[in-house]
C-alpha cells in the first residue's frame, strides 16, 4: 500500500487537504506527522517553512503530534511507523535528495508506505520521488515541473512512458498503490 500526494504548494486547494484527510482516515488530533523542512536552505525557500507547517495545523494536527525531522541523522523503520504522516517541504531539490540518500530515507520510506502513512511532497518534497534526477527515490514514472502556468490534465494519469507532467499550484498527484491521478 502506498499513499502519497506530490503538489506544488500544500494544500493551498481545500480540496488537496480534503483529500489528504481522507486518505489519513482518522481523528485529526490522533494524526502524528514528521515534518521535514530540509530542502529549504535558501533565506527565500526559509520564508515558507512557517506556511507549510500551518498546512498540518490548518489540517487539524496538533502541534504537539508535529516532529521536525531535518534529515540530519538515520532513522529507523521502527522510530517512522509510529508516525501517519510524512509532510516535505520545498526548496533546493538536489540538496533535499543528497540528505535523503546520505541517511539511507527510503529505506524507513517503503516501510512506512508499506504499513499505510501518508506522504505529502511540495515542491521539491515532490520532485525528489519523480524522475527528474539521478539516484532519485522513484516512485513515480515522470519527469515533474511543479508551480507550472499550465498543468496537465486533471484525471486518471499513465506515467507508463514517463511523461513530463506539469502541476500548477492548485493541483495534486494523488498516488493510491497503483492508481494515479491529478486533482485540483
Amino acid at each position: 500500500m502506498q499513499n502519497l500526494i506530490l503538489t506544488s504548494t500544500g494544500f493551498t486547494n481545500r480540496n488537496i487537504k480534503e483529500k489528504f484527510l481522507e486518505l489519513v482516515n482518522m481523528p485529526k488530533d490522533k494524526i502524528r506527522a514528521i515534518f521535514i523542512p530540509t530542502a529549504a536552505i535558501t533565506e527565500d525557500a526559509k520564508v515558507w517553512i512557517p506556511e507549510c507547517k500551518n498546512d498540518l495545523l490548518d489540517a487539524g494536527i496538533l502541534e504537539d503530534n508535529i516532529v521536525t525531522y531535518d534529515l540530519d541523522r538515520i532513522m529507523s523503520c521502527d522510530e517512522i511507523c509510529n508516525f501517519n504522516v510524512i509532510y516535505v517541504c520545498g526548496g533546493t531539490t538536489q540538496h533535499l535528495l543528497n540528505k535523503m540518500n546520505e541517511t539511507n530515507f527510503n529505506i524507513p520510506l517503503k516501510k512506512f508506505l508499506h504499513n499505510g502513512g501518508i506522504y505529502v511532497g511540495v515542491s521539491a518534497g515532490s520532485v525528489v520521488l519523480s524522475q527528474n534526477l539521478p539516484n532519485n527515490l522513484g516512485y513515480i514514472n515522470c519527469t515533474l515541473n511543479v508551480h507550472a502556468e499550465e498543468g496537465t490534465e486533471c484525471g486518471y494519469l499513465n506515467t507508463s512512458d514517463c511523461p513530463n507532467v506539469k502541476l500548477m499550484d492548485n493541483q495534486a498527484i494523488i498516488i493510491t498503490d497503483n492508481d494515479i491521478a491529478i486533482i485540483e
